[in-house]
């Protein structure tokens, strides 16, 4: 992929400020793509932007092409006239410094219901056209992926009543609509129509607001880079829908589940669940789901990251069942046969940034290197001790002295700590090596380290350096925004109002100038 040289920041759209518990696509995003302008960035990065399942995760997605109804902007559906203002009473009283998913949940889904009712009874005409014409656009995966969600919808609540919390369809549907019987889903289409046509309004809306939103970062000469896992949901319409490109029984179970393997941090390994692909019946389409699915990313983002690239020249396997991710093992896949389909789809220039970070061979790095793919550099990680504890080494392939052009640095991701919240729990020499790289008195605080981090990302030789929001800002571990391997708690960090102002923005815009990655 072909860069110039930029800079950016990453910032899930939950994690905006406002008034209704999560942050929106509304009024504080067009002002913060107007930040980042100011700020002379050229990349947002967001997190996967679909619909989350339990646990509330954007990388379990019920659908890798539907968007996220909980980030509806609702003030424009009130200036529609499709909700009154007091309708909006419930969100204003859940707090604002964190999403808390089980409130804001069940309240904003009344509040969308009630949107997409009157939208069905009483839209114009012109706003009926271009819902018309969005249904038909998409005809590809929404009817399906509404069809899911509203036998989703009833069967969740009766096993959420039963006290059964994250079951995939295959334990509690109907064997009948489980496994797709024609009948079945016609008798359901028939008799519950709304629900079905209530689904599709609120995707309508998701991507009107979405598309205006990427106008407006096109406008400010912002690029949006977007996120996707290499592996999808069991319990989503993406397995349901096309059972036969996944290891699954017959009655729809996995046969095999992803994770990775035990390491040096991790004597279980890591068990994820996700379903594994049939390479074999990919690879017969000629890999249209896996390109279907990248239109799809694009639609959404100028740029897409993939989440555990590695899994496209071996992934780790571990039979359905199994309590840890100890008994597994490494199987090939088809990387290369992939991504030629891929580059014979959307040309040679592949707008793709490779996340190879964890256990990368050489066969991962030809992979990536043969299709001109971006990797990932993570200075939390450059300054950790070598294996066995003999100190810190300049030749670690995160200190920036090392990197090539073609990578994408971060301070830190999602599933890192905050910079600040790593620094404070850091050894003395690991402080003591970090100060002296970034040519700080030894005595530097943790604030002084941070912003020499920041500087050090901007100043590399990496096309492109992207900061998280919270390490701009400085914060501490209170601000992190995913524990892996944790449930509860995660993805719910919030900007506080005004935080990202006037004063950061001009800071960062100068030093983005300095190191030029800027365009002025």
């Amino acid at each position: 992929m072909r860069s110039e040289r930029t800079a950016g920041v990453l910032l899930h759209p939950s994690s905006l400020p406002g008034k209704y518990g999560i942050g929106e696509l509304g009024d504080e995003a067009y002002r913060f793509v107007d930040w980042l302008a100011d700020a002379g960035q050229g990349v947002w990065q967001v997190l996967p932007l679909g619909p989350t399942g339990y646990g509330d995760s954007p990388y379990a997605s019920f659908s890798t092409h539907a968007g996220n109804e909980q980030l509806i902007a609702l003030d424009p559906l009130v200036d529609e006239g499709l909700l009154a203002k007091g309708d909006l009473a419930p969100l204003g009283r859940l707090p604002r410094e964190k999403v808390a998913y089980g409130d804001l949940i069940p309240r904003k889904a009344a509040i969308l219901d009630k949107a997409a009712e009157a939208f069905a009874a009483g839209a114009s005409k012109a706003r009926r056209s271009a819902f018309d014409e969005f249904v038909a656009d998409n005809a590809s995966w929404l009817p399906d992926y509404a069809l899911f969600m509203s036998i989703k919808r009833e069967y969740d609540a009766k096993s959420m009543a039963a006290g059964r919390f994250g079951d995939m369809w295959s334990n509690w549907w109907p064997k009948d609509l489980a496994l797709g019987d024609k009948a079945a889903l016609d008798a359901w289409r028939q008799s519950h129509g709304d629900a079905i046509r209530r689904v599709e309004i609120l995707q309508f809306f998701f991507f009107a607001q979405w598309d205006a939103l990427r106008a407006r970062a096109r406008e400010k000469g912002v690029r949006i880079v977007g996120d996707i896992p290499i592996f999808v949901a069991a319990d989503s319409v993406d397995v349901w829908a096309n059972r036969g490109l996944f290891l699954l029984n017959d009655d729809g179970s996995p046969v095999d589940v992803a994770g990775v393997p035990p390491d040096y941090f991790s004597a279980d390994g890591q068990l994820w669940g996700n379903p594994l692909y049939d390479w074999t019946a990919h690879a017969a389409t000629g890999f249209r789901w896996w390109i279907d699915r990248i239109r799809a990313a694009l639609r959404l983002y100028d740029v897409v990251r993939i989440d555990h690239f590695r899994g496209f020249e071996a992934f780790w396997a571990v039979p359905a069942g199994e309590k840890t991710a100890r008994k597994g093992e490494w199987r090939k896949a088809p990387g290369h046969e992939l991504f030629k389909a891929i580059r014979a789809e959307f040309g040679e220039d592949i707008p793709v940034i490779a996340e190879d970070l964890g256990l990368i061979t050489e066969e991962v790095r030809d992979l990536r290197d043969r299709f001109k793919l971006p990797g990932m550099k993570i200075l939390q990680f450059a300054f950790d001790f070598k294996e066995g504890g003999k100190g810190l080494d300049p030749r670690n392939a995160f200190l920036p002295h090392n990197y090539p052009r073609e990578c994408v640095v971060y301070t830190g991701t999602h599933d890192n700590d905050t910079t600040r919240g790593w620094l404070d729990k850091a050894g003395a020499e690991e402080r003591a090596f970090m100060a002296e790289y970034l040519g700080l008195p030894s005595s530097a605080g943790s604030g002084e380290i941070v912003d020499g981090l920041v500087r050090e990302a901007l100043k590399s030789v990496a096309d492109l350096a992207v900061i998280p929001a919270q390490d701009l800002l400085g914060l501490g571990s209170e601000a992190r925004m995913n524990v892996p391997s944790t449930l509860g708690g995660n993805w719910s960090w919030r900007l506080e109002p005004g935080a990202l102002d006037a004063g950061l923005a001009e800071r960062l815009a100068r030093m983005t100038r300095l190191y030029a990655r800027s365009k002025d």
